[in-house]
This record gives structure tokens, sequence and C-alpha cells, in this order.
């Protein structure tokens, strides 16, 4: 009688551990790949794969709120914005190293996540939508403002100076080759610490928000402090993204960062999978290199390829690219 369910859970365990092995030898691998990429290739590639970790970082904490707390934002090219300009202002006119930018633009736009999601708590749906979009519609237009001027030079914007390689390292890596590693660090550091607030008891509440929210106030989850947290956190991430970005890309300026930066960074959710944090990685890897296959294929219908991409996209994975890896998983597995 005890004997029966013992092989299926030996079974079960040991399907488990096979696959928890798995997952970190394609982890390990791609870590390696990681380290070996900036040595095997040219500049601008370095760069733009900089760019890539950068935007990754950005849906990563996109993911956060609307993939595993279901609040939906048009809005985080405001946060991206905040982030770029702390570590331009800071650098450039407080003569701040680099490196304490990222901690200060995630504090400050932990606030104001945090500030901006408590007045949202009553919107829901296509409100709360409204809303995110009014501001990133909004902060281009504040930075332009002339009693901002000083600080975040009008149209004209500002330019950062590239950071060179620490601690003698400058001649091994070139500066192109120490952001990218500086970056990689950032973003594995993050991603790190998603997975353990998604697997937290935190992580907890906001699923529970985000699948019955009448359910999880009835056990006690206080579904206000929760969201507004969730806001505060996807902030900080998208705001120490924009404050990599504005290091990488040596200028911030009020039109790098339109209502398309959110579009982009929504479209990049979409096509990693919502609520699948890796998916944060193919996303960026798209919203990065389609637009310029597309401009390849014609300069005059970049815009028309690039739309049919994302159509076929949506329609081969609808679920994106987290749906499409898990059910190609299943399929190798029941084949085995």
């Amino acid at each position: 009688m005890t004997g029966g369910p013992a092989i299926p859970r030996a079974a079960a365990a040991s399907a488990k551990k096979s696959g928890s092995s798995l997952g970190t030898i394609v982890l390990a691998v791609l870590v390696i790949g990681a380290v070996i990429l900036p040595f095997a290739s040219k500049n601008f590639f370095i760069f733009q794969m900089t760019q890539v970790m950068v935007y990754a970082i950005a849906i990563l904490g996109l993911n956060l709120l609307t993939g595993i707390n279901g609040q939906f934002s048009l809005g985080h090219g405001a946060f991206y914005a905040v982030g770029a300009y702390t570590a331009a202002i800071l650098m450039e006119m407080q003569g701040v190293p680099y490196g304490w930018t990222i901690p200060i633009a995630g504090v400050l736009c932990f606030v104001a996540g945090f500030l901006f999601g408590l007045p949202a708590l009553r919107l829901e749906g296509v409100y709360l939508a409204l809303a995110t979009f009014a501001l990133a519609v909004a902060t281009p237009q504040l930075l332009k403002l002339s009693p901002f001027e000083h600080w975040t030079g009008g149209v004209q914007g500002i330019v950062i100076i590239k950071p060179d390689a620490p601690f003698g390292l400058d001649a091994v890596l070139n500066p192109d080759q120490w952001l990218y590693f500086f970056t990689l660090v950032i973003g594995l550091f993050l991603y790190w610490l998603a997975r353990n607030i998604v697997g937290s008891r935190t992580g907890r509440a906001l699923m529970a928000i985000r699948d019955n929210p009448i359910a999880a106030r009835s056990m006690g989850v206080n579904t206000a402090v929760y969201k507004a947290t969730a806001f505060g956190i996807s902030a900080m991430f998208t705001g120490v993204a924009g404050c990599l970005g504005a290091i990488v890309i040596q200028f911030v300026a009020p039109d790098s960062f339109t209502f398309a930066l959110s579009v982009a960074l929504l479209v990049g959710l979409v096509i990693g999978g919502v609520g699948w944090l890796p998916g944060a990685l193919l996303g960026a890897l798209f919203i990065v290199f389609i637009p310029n296959v597309a401009e390849d294929i014609s300069k005059g219908l970049a815009g028309a390829f690039y739309g049919f991409f994302l159509i076929a996209v949506i329609y081969l994975a609808p679920q994106g690219a987290g749906g499409l890896i898990r059910s190609g998983l299943a399929r190798v597995k029941r084949m085995l």
C-alpha cells in the first residue's frame, strides 16, 4: 500500500533535479558566453549588447509591476528619464563618481514610483494606463521648462564623458568593454534580486493581488501598500536602467524620453513574456535589433516591416517567448 506512490514521487524528484541541473548548465553557458563576447566583437556590437542589457533591466522592472502584480503602465519611460538625468546631473555638474549615481538614481526612482503609485491605487485597467500615459507624455515637456533648464540643459541636453576602466583595468579593457562588464554585473545582481522578490512573501502577496485582489485582501494582505511598493520597486529597476543608459550613450535630452520609449519597453515585455523574468533579455534583443533589421530591409518602410515582425511574433507566440519556450520544453519532455 505504501510502496506504490514512492515511485512517482522519486520520478518527480529526479525530473525536478534534472531540470534544475539543466537550468544551471544553460545559465553557466550564457554567463561564459557573455564574458567572452566583448573580447571577440567590435566596439559597436559591444555598445549594442550593453544597450540590450540596459533595456533588459528596465523591462525586468516593468515585468515586476505588470507580470507579477498585474498593474499596467505606459509611463515607465518617465522613470527611465529620472534615472538618466540623475546620472547626468550628478556626474557633470556635481562631480559625483558614476558608480555612486546608480544607487542614488535607484532610491530617487523608488520614491517617485511609490509616491506616484499612491494616488494611482484607485485606478485600474485602462484608467491606470491613461494616468501613466499622461506621465510619459508630460515628462519630456517638464524637462524643457526654463525653471529646470539650469539642471537639465533644456532642449540641448547634457553630454556625459564616458568613464574609463578603474583599478588599472584600462590597460586591458577599453571604455566600451568596461561599461559592458559593469552593466552585466549590475544586471545579474538585479535579476537575482528580482527572483528573490518574486519567491519571497512579498512576491506571493503581489501575485495574490494580481490573481484576485478581493481574496488577497480577505487574507490580510494590505493591497494599497503592496501595490504602491510594486510601483516603487519597478520604478527603481527602470531608473537604474536609465542611469546606466545615460552613462553608456553619453548624452541625455528630453526628446530621448518620449512616449515611444515607454511603448518600446512594453513591446519588450510582451515579446519576452509577461510574468517570465528571463524574457526581459529576449524582449530587449527585439527592441534593439529588430528596428535595425527592418531599416536594412527598407529605409522608407522600416516602420511597416517592424510592425510586420511584431505582428508575426505575437501571432506565432501569443504568450511571448516565455510561453513558446515552455511549450517547447513540454513537448521535449513528452517525447522523452
